[in-house]
């Protein structure tokens, strides 16, 4: 747009608004009809408008200020920055079994998914699966969080993404207040002290060696309240006339990637302020703003006036007004095609000047930048607008160690005009790969077509295999001239199709991975299943056997496996006998494949889901065995409503005890009473229906003499006081009703209860090497009278939490809820988390 326009369109808005809420150039499309409106084009071609770039920090997938973000990329063009600390490997799956790594994969491309939709650019600061910066679960402590992540690790890689993306405006989006996870906390505090050390050279000089240099942010906002907000504005209200949607509907719709959480609303057309609160500023006064681009150039001609060298200003203001005639010409696909070529010719002509005649040291490096953002804006730009499109076809995607797989790039020429001098250039994220690509045309005409075959060898050795976090491993830059104009796009598979994995000769899936050796017995016996699964292409032949430690015994000793074909699956079974005397110590059983002379210990676990295609988990294959001194009765018939959140069924049913999974049938009409107990798992009534519709059942169950172990329900999970035989209502909100510390002293209440004293004798002991937590959602409403608490706990300096346990008699059974986090602790090994479940399951029923 020109300059005049734009002047005039904000001085409307100041009239208009009194507020920031600078609305996206509609001129552009203003007359075109709804059924031309092409959303990718336009979402490539906005971000010419402005030089802007905006960075929000977060500590998880889904802590990303989706609407606001939706604001600035979507409705303003601004290069708009996701930065997340850790991949959500603390929280719990709303859609499958899967939880730590195996949830983080998850999470990581639901949160990929998200971005994309909103054409942000992601950056997280956990870089593999079991990585420091861990989400270990809530924290109300930003210094445990830094402890544990380790202060100095987080904040060199996050002073390290700021140098790299030079964002102006850095936000993290929550406060650092009390009330905040201290997950996010954390992230609040590296985030204000990096807009400073950011662009100090003293901090991590290394980086300096490495080529980065230091950048400073011009300025940091915190959330806004009401005391401290300098800035509000209005994204909501109105529909974007491109996408349809407002902003915060944009925003909602990226949240609804994160399935695993359960996110994403609909809301209606409505206001929607944003409350900033400018807390640093190094391009004017902190205080009230019209907009959150005061004194930010806002475009090439904005920034000009920096600009010393008359020759180069004058370059500035005319790419700039190229990009403005380039973004008019929208919709037209040629036009638009023909304007972005010409804006990328200059835009190289003008990085070309700079490297001879550069100006200061600070203000070159920072135009440069700018200039190279623009550049890969353009070449995407180009193809979007040209419709010259190029995919990568990598059949099923896996390859083995010194695999060749033939692999297809297809370009398709759906432009008006002849691409000329086309190139192909492999591009590997890990050392090793190979790539022979079969000769091709170079030049392809308008409406043509063209493949081009590579043959990918993968590495003869590696010590890692796929790996999730990073880049995918074949990648190709194809390269085209248009309109004389070099364009090079990197082309990778589509992420919810096709996976390119580096996966071993046989994948291996341990059941169970983990579980307990019972040391009340003089030997235990344990099966092991291994499902085997052939990623070798064809026939193969080989071995499977278990590392025993010395005195244990396993039969068959050895089994020989066959296979046929690629993917091909078999399950293999080892019983296993441990030595007699085991104690409560840990041991790890290695499982080693052998086929064509080559030894493979690995797990391999496909995760896939629609919605984030497929990832694969691959672990070291090891059975990890606790000792644990268990007592409990064999013939106690317990029903397991399994909620999908968890696996301690399974875990019960390894450790011997006689565990029923009820089924839908079951709930509805089946004989509840020949159960001696029955375990509600976490937060069923939200993912059971069946449950919710069939509570009175369950009720009339513990009336008539039988036993039920609830565990542990969030108030948004369907819970209603009702469905308890007495009221009881989980704390809220939440965050304030759970016990962080895993190591948090626990009092006994009564130590004489039947339930601390069997069939297990509970002790202190029994509440340490917890994991991650004490107990989340304590109910904070209950009623006195009838429920009996049994443990005292809290985080240090809070009040104690007393429900924990609550015991009831109700009719002439019994009825337990308990926000111990037992699943974890079971699914960890830890020895008092089976011995308290079990005392829980087996606690004497009422007598009639």
């Amino acid at each position: 747009m020109v300059v005049g326009k734009k002047r005039f369109r904000i001085a409307i808005l100041l009239v208009l608004l009194l507020v920031t809420s600078v609305l996206i150039p509609t001129g552009a499309f203003a007359s075109v009809p709804a059924k031309e409106k092409d959303q990718e084009l336009w979402k490539a071609l906005l971000p010419l408008d402005t030089v802007v770039s905006f960075m929000n920090t977060g500590a998880h997938p889904d802590d990303e200020q989706s609407a606001l973000l939706a604001y600035l990329s979507l409705g303003k063009g601004v290069r708009s920055i996701s930065l997340i600390a850790n991949r959500g490997e603390g929280g719990q799956n709303e859609i499958g079994s899967e939880l730590f790594n195996g949830l983080g994969m998850i999470r990581t491309r639901e949160l990929q998914e998200a971005s994309k939709l909103l054409n942000i650019h992601l950056l997280q600061l956990s870089e593999k699966p079991d990585d420091s910066i861990f989400d270990f679960g809530f924290s109300k402590s930003p210094t445990e969080t830094l402890e544990k992540w380790g202060e100095n690790l987080t904040y060199e890689r996050l002073i390290r993404k700021i140098r790299e993306t030079r964002p102006d405006i850095v936000m993290p989006s929550f406060l650092d207040v009390p009330s905040q996870h201290g997950h996010h906390r954390a992230i609040n505090q590296l985030t204000v002290k990096a807009f400073e050390d950011a662009a100090n050279p003293n901090i991590f000089p290394e980086h300096l060696k490495q080529g980065l240099q230091p950048w400073q942010v011009k300025k940091l906002y915190l959330p806004g309240e009401d005391k401290t907000t300098t800035l509000k504005f209005n994204i909501g209200g109105k529909v974007d006339p491109i996408y349809g949607l407002t902003y915060p509907q944009l925003g909602e719709e990226s949240r609804k990637y994160h399935k695993s959480q359960g996110m994403g609303r609909d809301l209606p057309i409505a206001d929607y302020y944003v409350s900033l609160q400018l807390a640093k500023s190094k391009v004017g006064s902190v205080g009230a703003e019209e907009t959150i681009f005061d004194h930010l150039p806002y475009d090439f001609q904005a920034y000009s006036k920096k600009v010393n060298n008359t020759k180069i200003k004058s370059k500035l203001i005319q790419l700039q007004m190229q990009y403005e005639t380039t973004i008019k010409s929208y919709p037209d696909h040629v036009t638009v095609t023909k304007n972005v070529q010409k804006a990328l010719k200059l835009t190289r002509q003008l990085m070309k000047d700079l490297r001879k005649h550069p100006l200061s040291n600070d203000l070159q490096s920072d135009l440069l930048y700018r200039l190279q953002v623009k550049e890969k804006q353009l070449e995407h730009a180009s193809a979007v607008a040209s419709k010259v499109q190029v995919s990568l076809n990598v059949g099923d995607g896996v390859w083995t160690l010194g695999s060749t797989k033939n692999v297809s790039i297809q370009v398709q020429n759906h432009s008006v005009t002849t691409l000329a001098n086309i190139q192909v250039k492999p591009v590997f994220a890990n050392n090793g790969w190979k790539a022979s690509t079969k000769s091709f045309i170079r030049h392809l005409k308008a409406g043509d077509h063209l493949t081009i075959s590579s043959n990918i060898t993968a590495p003869a050795k590696s010590d890692s295999f796929y790996e999730p976090y990073q880049p995918s491993a074949v990648q190709f830059d194809v390269s085209y001239k248009l309109y004389g104009e070099t364009v090079t796009k990197r082309v990778s598979v589509d992420s919810l199709k096709q996976t390119v994995a580096l996966l071993p000769d046989w994948g291996l899936l341990l059941t169970p991975e983990s579980g307990i050796i019972n040391t009340e017995k003089q030997q235990d016996i344990k099966k092991v299943t291994v499902q085997v699964t052939n990623y070798l292409q064809g026939a193969n032949k080989g071995t499977l056997e278990l590392e025993l430690p010395k005195g244990w015994k396993a039969e068959p000793s050895v089994q020989t496996v066959e296979f046929h074909k690629f993917l091909e699956k078999k399950n293999v079974t080892f019983t296993i006998t441990t030595k007699a005397g085991f104690g409560e110590q840990n041991v790890q059983l290695p499982v080693i494949a052998k086929v064509n002379g080559k030894a493979f210990s690995k797990q391999v676990q496909p995760i896939s889901y629609p919605h984030i295609g497929t990832v694969y988990y691959v672990r070291d294959a090891k059975i990890t065995f606790t000792g644990v001194s268990l007592k409990f009765d064999p013939d106690r018939k317990i029903g397991y409503i399994e909620s999908g959140f968890d696996n301690t069924a399974n875990a019960l049913r390894e450790a011997g005890l006689q565990i029923h999974s009820l089924t839908e049938t079951d709930i509805k009409s089946g004989d509840l009473s020949q159960y001696d107990t029955i375990v509600v798992g976490i937060r069923a009534y939200l993912s059971r229906k069946d449950l919710l519709e069939n509570n009175q059942r369950l009720l009339d169950y513990v009336k008539n003499g039988g036993h039920v172990v609830m565990q542990y329900h969030k108030p948004g999970d369907n819970w209603k006081p009702e469905l308890a035989p007495y009221p009881l209502i989980p704390g809220n909100p939440p965050i304030n009703w759970r016990v962080t510390d895993e190591n948090a002293p626990v009092t006994f209440l009564d130590p004489n209860h039947p339930i601390i004293k069997g069939p297990n004798l509970i002790t202190s002991k029994d509440f340490d090497n917890w994991v991650q937590e004490r107990a989340v959602y304590f109910p904070s409403t209950w009623d006195s009278e009838n429920y009996h608490p049994l443990f005292s706990m809290s985080d240090p300096g809070e009040k104690p939490f007393n429900s924990g346990v609550l015991v009831a008699n109700y009719g002439k059974g019994t009825y337990i809820y308990t926000s111990l986090v037992l699943y974890r602790e079971i699914q960890s090994q830890v020895p008092g988390g089976y011995r308290l479940m079990v005392n829980l399951i087996e606690y004497p029923q009422k007598s009639s």
